[in-house]
């Protein structure tokens, strides 16, 4: 899965690079590093530079053509033969490597078909033809484009367009007086995660959905589409998982439990995350003709794509025929996971993962940053063969089955939960990547020690630091017209020269098991922004071919993953004390406080004028302007909401983090006189520290979800709501929510803080 929004404003990007490069240049590399004294910053930075020499771009393509030599989907022969080839590999280098296997629920299409069966008759092809120039694409042994745990159906109803099929966009449709109970809607890729389309069609009363791409998005309206350039053509379709994940990722039969061989799983109509209607991908090639025989009102501005002609709502004339039938059983999916176990504390973890299962060919999701993953793996096993090693255990591991739902690494998770608990300190993870700039999202605790390991790595391109080029481009960011709040916020953090913010983690990838349920501090990583890869997104087309020509020409960013990664891993490994700083937490909480704030001013705000229009029934009218539409509902007043404890958690916690920073910074300067009892005392606290944002009774309606801080929305999927307890309840105007959380998330915080204040107590404390 994608969860990077990369494509900043290239060009005016260009032209500032040399400006931030000289304004801002990086740490020295005599600098200490968070963590280490300063004899020990020169050591890992010798021992960086070896594990640097280790990577080989021509290695990591090799690795890519042959792992995207044949379908690799869930199920299929060569998803396992990648399994076993890894597994070859991390032994070979010397790491103690095993496969571990899940039974999961996994349904794959039997039969699918689309027809127009009036005004006129068209049946959607549903393949996606070979291109000239791409080796793979011809191959068989794909299975065929299907949104996987979509409900199996055979419905015949009128059709209605439905935009992106957003939340806002039915409010809209009711505007013109378009219901589509009983109907089949179609809705476009974007502007939201692709499973609740199809959950908010159900929810208004739609039969069945069909999801299209339109070439304004992705297709020839961005460029030049495949094979000449790297955009979707018209034949390609956007495969992907519409499982109700917000609600918990993984196995929809074994919630909150691995599944392991022999595991008890609910019956299918009881798995909460599974849809109630068909849902089915298509090409623009195939939404044509069912656009096209719609008619009913002219869609508004904003919803008409690129597709050639007038875009209309319905319902009908357009009347459509779906069918979806599944193979509902279980099937195996393969984790391979190797380790390295620490000299000093073995039993302090640290977890890097990538999965290896894609929808096709997966060449760029998720291979290419698998290719990584393994360059890293490689050369941390050469630096074991010259006899270094890690003071904390590693753990690499490479998932399956994450592209229906996260499968591998939520059910490995659920299975080693209360071993993870007490032993990992991290998780560091990637996805796709790219050539661009890099992208990270993750535990703000970490945050110091992300930048530092970017700005020792140079950009394969610009020749200054990843670290700097990221700064030029939130600097330009920030200074467009249409910037947001928080962007141009960002923008003056970067401007200022200090450490550039990280995004928090909402989900669509492997860290949310760790994150969200187990509450272990995580990181996301990956390059993008310059390459062509929107357009073959989770089809046929993400194939080795289209990545070597569109993807990272050179694998010069595939070597800058493993190099950044590389160093997280290894800083997190080796540190004398773990490199984690709770004051860039603390500062990043502030923000997301004060956001509420806002919020609930604008929520206040937004029922002023509602009232005061509706008072002077001054109703909007529809395009019709004889019939005017009926005064909306009328928004209930907002009650002054008790922020009170939150505020003060925040403040004390503000305090009691810089307190442990100054107290951690004074151990670096005696240079980490720690006794080995004292030191692994303080490891272990720390790394349980992301722990303590977790509240045992989960997130209301949704309790696999724990943490009170970073969590994906119900009505945003992919998407991160921070606070979310607090910030969903006021959005969806449930102000006694809204003072309910405030509340728990003020304890929670404040258990964190006593915590925190512990750690403090330990760093002053005399070794002994």
């Amino acid at each position: 899965m994608n969860r990077f929004a990369f494509r900043p404003l290239l060009a005016a990007l260009s032209m500032v690079i040399c400006v931030c490069a000289a304004a801002d240049s990086p740490a020295p590399a005599s600098a200490s590093l968070l963590g280490f004294s300063a004899d020990g910053s020169s050591a890992q930075r010798v021992l960086e530079q070896r594990f640097d020499a280790q990577l080989s771009a021509d290695e990591m393509r090799g690795w890519l053509k042959k792992m995207s030599a044949e379908p690799n989907q869930v199920g299929s022969p060569h998803d396992k033969a990648n399994a076993e080839f890894m597994l070859s590999l991390f032994k070979q280098w010397g790491w103690d490597a095993r496969i571990e296997t899940f039974d999961v629920l996994y349904p794959t299409p039997t039969e699918v078909s689309v027809e127009l069966v009036a005004p006129t008759t068209f049946k959607a092809a549903l393949h996606e033809p070979p291109v000239a120039g791409d080796a793979t694409s011809a191959l068989a042994g794909a299975l065929p484009p299907y949104n996987v745990y979509g409900a199996d159906g055979d419905v015949t109803a009128d059709l209605v367009y439905v935009n992106y099929g957003m939340p806002d966009d039915y409010r809209e449709l009711a505007r013109h007086g378009v219901d589509v109970k009983g109907k089949i809607v179609i809705a476009r890729y974007g502007a939201g995660w692709r499973g609740l389309k199809p959950e908010l069609a159900h929810e208004h009363g739609a039969v069945g959905c069909l999801i299209y791409s339109d070439p304004r998005d992705d297709g020839y309206f961005a460029g030049d589409t495949y094979p000449k350039g790297g955009w979707r053509p018209p034949e390609g379709v956007q495969r992907g998982s519409v499982a109700k994940m917000q609600l918990y990722p993984g196995d929809p039969t074994t919630p909150g439990y691995g599944s392991v061989p022999g595991a008890k799983h609910l019956t299918v109509k009881d798995a909460k995350t599974l849809l109630k209607i068909p849902v089915l991908p298509i090409s623009y090639a195939d939404a044509t003709p069912l656009l096209q025989a719609l008619g009913g009102p002219v869609a508004p501005e904003s919803w008409r794509g690129a597709l050639p002609f007038t875009y209309h709502l319905g319902a009908g004339p357009a009347k459509v025929h779906m069918v979806v039938k599944s193979d509902w059983t279980l099937k195996p999916i393969y984790d391979v996971i190797a380790t390295i176990k620490g000299s000093q504390e073995p039993d302090r973890w640290v977890v890097r993962g990538n999965h290896h299962d894609g929808w096709v060919f997966g060449a760029w999701d998720p291979l290419a940053g698998m290719i990584a993953e393994l360059g890293e793996a490689k050369a941390i096993g050469t630096l074991v063969k010259s006899g270094w090693k890690p003071k904390r255990t590693i753990v690499y591991a490479s998932w399956d089955g994450e592209e229906p739902g996260l499968l591998g690494s939520t059910e490995w998770a659920e299975t080693h939960a209360k071993e993870l608990r007490e032993k990992a300190v991290v998780y560091v993870n990637s996805d796709t990547n790219a050539r661009g700039m890099l992208g990270a999202e993750g535990s703000h605790s970490l945050q110091h020690l992300l930048n530092a390991a970017a700005a020792d790595v140079t950009d394969p391109e610009k020749g200054v630091s990843v670290l700097e080029r990221q700064r030029a481009a939130m600097r330009v960011a920030g200074a467009g017209p249409h910037a947001k709040e928080e962007v141009k916020e960002n923008a003056k953090i970067a401007a200022e020269g200090g450490d550039l913010p990280i995004g928090a983690l909402g989900s669509g990838s492997d860290y949310s098991a760790f994150i969200q349920h187990l509450g272990i501090a995580s990181l996301d990583l990956g390059f993008g922004g310059e390459d062509d890869n929107d357009g073959i997104y989770h089809s046929r087309y993400d194939s080795f071919d289209h990545f070597d020509r569109f993807g990272d020409p050179g694998f010069k960013y595939e070597v800058a993953l493993a190099q950044v990664a590389g160093r997280v891993v290894l800083r997190m490994a080796d540190a004398q004390v773990l490199p984690m700083r709770f004051g860039d937490f603390s500062s990043t909480l502030d923000r997301y406080v004060a956001q509420l704030h806002k919020l609930a001013d604008g929520e206040r705000e937004k029922a002023d004028a509602q009232h005061k229009l509706l008072d002077a029934h001054d109703y909007e009218l529809v395009s019709d302007p004889t019939r005017p539409v009926a005064p909306p509902e009328r928004l209930s007043d907002v009650p002054k909401i008790d922020f009170a404890p939150l505020d003060t958690a925040a403040k004390s916690l503000h305090a009691s983090a810089q307190a442990f920073d100054a107290a951690y910074a004074a151990r670096a300067a005696d240079g980490f006189k720690l006794s080995a009892k004292q030191s692994a005392r303080i490891d272990e606290l720390m790394g349980r520290m992301e722990q303590g944002l977790t509240d045992p009774n989960g997130l209301p309606g949704r309790e696999w979800f724990k943490h009170m801080i970073y969590a994906p929305g119900l009505l945003t999927g992919y998407g991160v709501k921070t606070v979310p307890g607090v910030r969903e309840a006021l959005e969806a105007r449930n102000w006694q929510q809204a003072d309910q959380y405030t509340a728990i998330t003020a304890k929670v915080l404040d258990g964190y803080r006593a915590e925190l204040d512990n750690l403090t107590k330990l760093l002053q404390a005399n070794a002994r």
